[in-house]
């Protein structure tokens, strides 16, 4: 009887990719990707040795996609606002795996090419060293932290995201003026949450990047 195939690491976080586009990541298992390769779990721990190894390699795959091509180009805020974007882009491309990003910190090559860029941006600032550590880690938390949510509303089927949008017109439109005066005086020009995603991400991150700037410039 001929054996089981073999195989790969990348034919395995192919699987694995697709499996968490079509479920949460909360039901992903090693057994459940097994099953669909048609083989065990123990030839998948062959080469990863644990779920959250394995997520985070499916995770840095994407950051990876993120990264092809890209080059270096204008100041240091102009070079963190496109490196954000990009990462933002490639995981709305599979916004399942962005809430994998979020919580399995990956570690291969894909993450070491972003924090890079980070790291030598910063640098470019004109940041003393010692701030920047703490810097790095407080714009991947906000930028991370922003794609995790816009992936949240992406993953929505069109029955979801119309019933948020009833139930949001309902709550502003709907809210007692004497109880909440101000709700009432802007409900008209309330948005959902899941409205102009990339102007928010934009907005935000210059908010965050201008900070950093005024920091150098106070010295």
């Amino acid at each position: 009887m001929a054996g089981r195939r073999r195989w790969t690491s990348e034919e395995i976080l192919d699987a694995a990719a697709e499996l968490l586009r079509t479920s949460a990541t909360e039901s992903f298992s090693v057994r459940k990707l097994a099953a669909v390769l048609g083989t065990d779990s123990s030839s998948l721990y062959r080469h990863f040795r644990s779920k959250t190894e394995l997520l985070r390699a499916v995770a840095d795959r994407v950051l990876l996609t993120a990264m092809e091509g890209y080059r270096p180009e204008g100041d240091w805020k102009q070079r963190l606002t496109a490196l954000a974007l990009r990462v933002r882009d490639a995981f709305r491309r599979q916004p399942q795996l962005a809430a994998v990003w979020a919580r399995y910190v990956s570690s291969g090559a894909g993450s070491r090419l972003v924090v890079e860029e980070v790291l030598q941006a910063l640098r470019a600032s004109g940041l003393a060293e010692e701030e920047i550590p703490v810097r790095y880690h407080r714009i991947v938390v906000l930028i991370a932290s922003l794609i995790a949510s816009e992936a949240g509303a992406d993953t929505l089927t069109p029955e979801e995201r119309e019933q948020g949008q009833e139930l949001f017109r309902v709550a502003v439109l709907g809210a007692d003026p004497e109880r909440f005066p101000a709700l009432a005086h802007f409900a008209r020009d309330l948005r959902p949450l899941q409205t102009d995603h990339r102007a928010a991400f934009e907005d935000i991150l210059a908010a965050h990047l201008g900070h950093i700037e005024a920091v150098v410039r106070d010295g």
